[in-house]
């Protein structure tokens, strides 16, 4: 061997036992500066190399990444606005042009900086230059009145006031829903013993849940049922949780355990369930029992669709877009009494038992105002006379987040004023309920006098109206009627349907 080539290298070895060194010689390539051989060259390079070429590759992959990313970085202090190209208005019909959907985004956490924030719906892209990719930070855009509508503050957005979001798309579903939509329902006869939880009751609904029977009866009238599961949309589960909670053989500590007998039973006796593993079926509940009857039955809160009274984002067995919200609302008989705008002369009313912080909170505040009248418990004079001489009534979450308050307030014209975080409120897919209503966060109802009062008369009385005319969507009949809360929720559900239907 050429010993030229190489060069030493000291280093200590330790024992462990004595704590000595034993010196120990390392040759190391002069031309390719590598080890020659040894094992504890060989872990070294192990040890250190290749985590050092991996973290190597790793750097080199992300700064590639930033790099080819970072023109979609939005830097602060700069005015971006995306425009599509012009058209050319004179070669297209405004018959011709199709329908948009308006999607505005809230952005929080704007820089400190910005004096003020504006908000720009631009009335007509066509008449607008196309912009500049990166426009240049603080640079002015100057544009017509017709073109933009400002916004004076970060918090001040320009809201539609429509009571659809849209209500051509809506009517034209509605009709291939009622032309369409057929469901199944699980048969049971009036000698099963728990006929009285599982078909209709043979008496007028009452009460606080009877959102629950009203549709079982509804449904069982109606030309959406069929009697061939080959050709149904959805499949019914008809177990009603309100009567099971009263039903002594039940009650509320076994209604868990029925439910998942019951899901159990149907996939043994019917192909229906197991083929979609509960995807195409659905129940009703109005009753705040009902969020927790399907702990047992998980497969049944996960996969099918939950129409039900307590509709809350916070709670984990709700599943917005794929379960469905139904106003809990007590039944009331007649034609909807009046009382015009002017004549309302209270601010605002609610009253109610102290069962949450939301509503300690309201009453606390506003006990001794002379406009919000606020009413701890049972009132001693009539509660529709306060319904109807007040401008807003307010819905104040209780134990639920869901009461029936809202559809008081609607029955009587008053406008909803909604304290309860989180709700996913009734038929949203479909109504716009910032056109018949206010929602206020529960954090601001020390403010909340502030907030009515902004409300300029012209746009109480839009208000006031659009509740009018959304009456009918929250109103229970004997023999339901196009557009009230039977078809509202049918609605609901076959905008839910799968597209796919199985093939025997």
């Amino acid at each position: 061997m050429n010993m030229s080539w190489f060069k030493t290298k000291y280093c200590y070895l330790s024992n462990k036992t004595s704590h000595s060194k034993v010196p120990i010689i390392i040759f190391f390539s002069t031309q390719y500066n590598m080890p020659v051989s040894s094992p504890w060259n060989r872990r070294f390079k192990g040890s250190f190399i290749k985590p050092t070429i991996l973290a190597f590759i790793t750097s080199t992959l992300i700064i590639f990444y930033i790099l080819s990313t970072s023109r979609l970085l939005l830097h602060l202090h700069q005015t971006r606005i995306h425009v599509k190209a012009p058209l050319n208005s004179s070669n297209l019909k405004s018959s011709s042009l199709p329908k948009l959907r308006v999607f505005v985004d809230h952005h929080h956490n704007m820089p400190k900086e910005d004096d003020e924030t504006v908000t720009l719906l631009i009335a007509n892209i066509s008449s607008l230059p196309l912009p500049e990719p990166f426009p240049i930070a603080n640079e002015e855009i100057h544009l017509t009145e017709q073109e933009i509508q400002l916004g004076s503050s970060r918090d001040k957005l320009v809201q539609k006031k429509d009571v659809f979001h849209d209500k051509d798309l809506f009517e034209e579903e509605y009709k291939e829903m009622n032309r369409t939509l057929k469901i199944y329902v699980y048969p049971h006869k009036k000698n099963d013993p728990f006929a009285n939880v599982l078909l209709p009751v043979d008496h007028e609904p009452s009460g606080n849940y009877a959102s629950e029977s009203y549709f079982k009866k509804a449904l069982y009238k109606s030309h959406f049922i069929t009697n061939d599961p080959k050709e149904a949309d959805l499949f019914y589960l008809p177990f009603s949780i309100a009567s099971l909670r009263n039903d002594k053989r039940v009650g509320v500590g076994g209604i868990q355990n029925f439910v998942k007998n019951y899901v159990v039973e149907i996939s043994e006796k019917y192909p229906y369930w197991n083929r979609s593993g509960g995807a195409d079926h659905f129940y009703v509940a109005c009753h705040s029992v009902g969020r927790s009857a399907m702990e047992k039955a998980i497969h049944v809160k996960l996969n099918a669709i939950q129409v039900v009274c307590s509709s809350s984002y916070f709670l984990s067995g709700y599943v917005a877009h794929k379960d469905a919200s139904i106003p809990q609302i007590w039944p009331r008989k007649g034609v909807h009494p009046t009382n015009g705008p002017s004549k309302r002369k209270k601010l605002a009313f609610f009253a109610g038992a102290m069962n949450s912080r939301v509503r300690e909170n309201l009453v606390q505040v506003w006990k001794n105002d002379s406009e919000i009248i606020v009413h701890r418990g049972r009132m001693k004079t009539p509660y529709s006379d306060a319904l109807l001489g007040s401008k807003y009534c307010i819905h104040a979450k209780g134990f639920e987040i869901n009461t029936a308050r809202i559809g008081d307030a609607l029955y009587y014209g008053c406008v909803p004023v909604i304290l309860a975080d989180h709700y996913d409120l009734p038929y949203a897919d479909t109504l716009n309920w910032e056109s018949f209503s206010v929602v206020v966060s529960s954090l601001d109802i020390p403010k909340l006098k502030q907030i009515l009062e902004e409300i300029e008369y012209d746009q109480y009385v839009k208000l006031q109206k659009n509740v009018m005319q959304v009456q009918k969507h929250f109103q229970w009949n004997s023999f339901s009627k196009d557009f009230d809360v039977f078809h509202m929720i049918m609605y609901e559900l076959w905008i839910r349907r799968s597209h796919l239907r199985q093939i025997y």
